[in-house]
């Protein structure tokens, strides 16, 4: 059944108009930059009629340009449904569902809404030359700046610009909050406030918004480069389109799903936003969990403004693996009638049982239950945008082959220290596993995870301290050379940092938590951490396990105040509860940041800095192990 919002007759009330006379001298020009204060009449808007318009959309791909293997819940034979290995994502198919799509419906926009770049090897090859290729096969109405899009300062950002405009379609880039300042690469340059595009006659404006204190403490661009309130510089945009006589409105936002559920009530005049940042996973609840998704909320989520009109809110989820679907009816008014769409979940058409192919008659039943879902879209990548990515392939696989730096000894891997408890992981044998140091302290390859994550942590956002499980790091670094595809094997989940605003109470509880977790044999649970270091006895109740805990400094370690705030860098994983560290998944709001860096990233950052031209992945001092003194059950 069609489910159609409430809207209000009529358009703008004369106050308003009059509003908008006032407010148009205080938009921005083509450049987002404040204009010159003049009397800006409202233009008269195009004939007035009806507009059914579908937007394609996705977000937050992140270099992740290759598809990827994920197992859905799919029914097979006697009506049974099993985990099912399946293909799925890759910007080859994004491309080939956008062009399908766009081929089935007459009114399109195409719209990226930011973090096209960081998080996968392809960046780290071409700084986004490969994202760009793969997203002019597209060829988006508008591209928003994401967050990441700053990773490497304003002249890298200007880079990539560069490379996205090279093709014939010269993408708009957008961010009406982003202000460079007169020292930026882009001063006056190619990022706009919004763009303009015109369909069945009718002018639809598209207005970018950055997230601003994200960006600013959690990127990298120059210092002079600011970011202003999100919900006023986006109506300050808005109104200055709609002086113009466009009355129908789209915020291509990389806000975050919850920050554009507020957003949408604090503006006037918007009609769809379109999101990012958040890596929301929208949909009908019960399908998509039957396959083994999980959603967050509804695709498209409808709320309303500030006036009460109706607006409709999406995001695609991430890493090429969604094309979002929004279609949305306007009135002669310029205001939505009604929204609908499906969040296209791009999968292939092999079907396997780990490495073994399910059976002819198997395959059909699960394509029947594919086509039922709704969601799940068997797409075939589209044949001219692979072939582009093939060369960028063949290097990023070389890329894995490179040496970054020399382990002149072994770089043992160990969850827990002691003889006890997870005494023979080591792949390298007793040379690892009975070494005395690891016995004492712990794994040195977790251990300089830890410290990468602090490093990474102190560029971004001036983190004192740095907690990382010893069961997400995975293998052993020989001595010998060390390679990106060692780095990417130590780190080989899809883990992303998150900066937490904690106390020293709290880091402590943390920490008690995780070693609980150990005590009850979850081995993976043991903490390891940069900037922090402790005493460890397992015979001792819980939560007082820990003592003597000392918070390294400029001048020395100190001891941790239960008092202190402290700025924490860890992984999603964690922050999220997992693993028994439970304490960590009550810090929320504006004491968690997503700052989305991948942490096997964060770990080649960490050994491409290394010092010299011969770099050497060393041990780290036994002061600085987290683990000082470690005393297991008998």
């Amino acid at each position: 059944m069609t489910r159609t919002l409430p809207r209000q007759a009529g358009a703008y009330s004369l106050a308003l108009l009059s509003t908008l006379f006032t407010l148009a001298a205080c938009g921005g020009d083509d450049n987002g930059q404040p204009a010159t204060p003049q009397a800006t009449a409202p233009q008269p808007a195009a004939e007035a009629k009806p507009l059914s318009l579908t937007i394609l959309h996705v977000n937050d791909h992140h270099s992740h340009l290759d598809p990827e293997s994920v197992k859905l819940n799919l029914l097979t034979a006697n009506g049974k449904r099993e985990a099912i290995d399946v293909e799925y994502g890759g910007f080859a198919r994004v491309t080939a569902a956008i062009q399908s799509l766009a081929g089935a419906s007459r009114n399109v926009l195409k719209i990226h809404a930011g973090d096209a770049v960081t998080g996968d090897l392809y960046f780290n090859l071409s700084n986004g030359k490969a994202d760009a290729e793969m997203m002019n096969t597209v060829c988006f109405d508008s591209f928003t700046l994401g967050n990441h899009e700053f990773d490497n300062t304003d002249s890298g950002l200007k880079t990539f610009i560069n490379y996205l405009h090279a093709g014939s379609c010269k993408t708009p880039v957008l961010s009406a909050n982003v202000k460079f300042a007169s020292s930026s690469a882009l001063a006056g340059g190619p990022v706009k406030a919004s763009t303009v595009v015109e369909r069945d006659g009718q002018k639809i404006g598209i207005v970018g918004l950055t997230i601003a204190d994200k960006t600013k403490n959690s990127s990298r661009p120059d210092a002079g480069t600011t970011f202003d309130n999100e919900a006023v510089a986006a109506q300050a945009e808005i109104n200055r389109l709609r002086a113009q006589g466009i009355n129908k409105i789209v915020v291509a936002s990389h806000v975050g799903y919850t920050g554009e559920l507020a957003l949408a009530k604090q503006l006037s005049g918007v009609d769809v936003i379109v999101g990012a940042d958040s890596h929301t996973l929208l949909g009908p609840k019960e399908r998509m969990q039957t396959v083994g998704l999980t959603p967050e909320g509804d695709y498209p989520t409808r709320v309303t403004d500030k006036d009460g009109k109706p607006v409709c809110v999406v995001q695609a989820w991430q890493y090429s693996y969604v094309v979002g679907e929004l279609k949305v009816d306007f009135d002669k008014n310029g205001d939505v009638s009604d929204c609908q769409g499906t969040p296209h979940v791009l999968i292939g058409s092999t079907f396997k049982r780990g490495a073994t192919p399910v059976s002819d008659a198997e395959a059909a039943l699960i394509r029947q239950d594919i086509a039922a879902s709704g969601v799940l879209r068997m797409t075939t990548p589209d044949a001219a945008a692979a072939a582009k990515l093939a060369t960028y392939k063949t290097e990023k696989d070389a890329l894995g082959q490179k040496v970054v730096a020399l382990a002149p000894a072994n770089l043992c891997l160990r969850r827990v220290p002691g003889s006890k408890r997870d005494a023979t992981r080591s792949t390298l044998g007793d040379v690892c596993n009975k070494d005395a140091n690891v016995i004492a302290h712990g794994g040195d390859v977790q251990q300089l995870v830890a410290q990468a994550f602090l490093e990474r942590g102190k560029a971004f956002f001036n983190a004192d301290i740095s907690i990382q499980n010893g069961g997400g790091v995975r293998i052993d670094l020989p001595a010998g050379n060390v390679t990106v595809g060692n780095i990417y094997s130590v780190l080989p989940f899809k883990n992303t940092l998150v900066q937490l605003k904690m106390t020293g109470a709290e880091v402590k509880a943390t920490l008690e938590d995780a070693i609980a977790a150990v005590v009850a044999n979850n081995t993976g649970s043991y903490p390891y951490t940069g900037g922090l270091r402790w005493n460890a006895d397992l015979n001792q109740p819980a939560g007082s396990r820990l003592s003597q805990l000392e918070v390294k400094t400029a001048s020395g370690y100190v001891p941790l105040d239960p008092a202190k705030t402290y700025s924490v860098v860890t992984i999603n994983f964690l922050a999220d509860g997992q693993d028994g560290y439970t304490t960590m998944k009550s810090v929320t709001g504006a004491r968690r940041t997503e700052v989305g860096l991948d942490y096997a990233e964060a770990f080649l950052t960490y050994v491409d800095g290394l010092p010299g031209t011969s770099k050497q992945l060393n041990k780290l001092p036994v002061a600085d192990y987290s683990t000082q003194v470690f005393t297991d059950t008998p």
